[in-house]
């Protein structure tokens, strides 16, 4: 992800962010049985996949935690 698409992601709306890492844990899930299955090849896709997710995740986290 470049620095952009971070802000981008960052500044979206709290249920825009549910999705995403909510449509990110189903690809994710794909990815895995697909690389299970051998049909993967580019296994850095998945490693990236799973970062973005973990930052949508702290982005989250950030905003429960300031609206206490």
């Amino acid at each position: 992800m470049k620095k952009r698409e971070i802000q981008e992601l960052k500044n979206k709306p709290l249920p825009e962010l549910e999705k995403f890492v909510r449509d990110g844990r189903e690809k994710l899930r794909n990815l895995k049985f697909d690389l299970a299955a051998g049909k993967v090849k580019d296994i850095g896709g998945l490693r990236s996949l799973r970062k973005d997710l973990a930052r949508a995740l702290t982005f989250m986290r950030e905003r429960q935690l300031a609206d206490k």
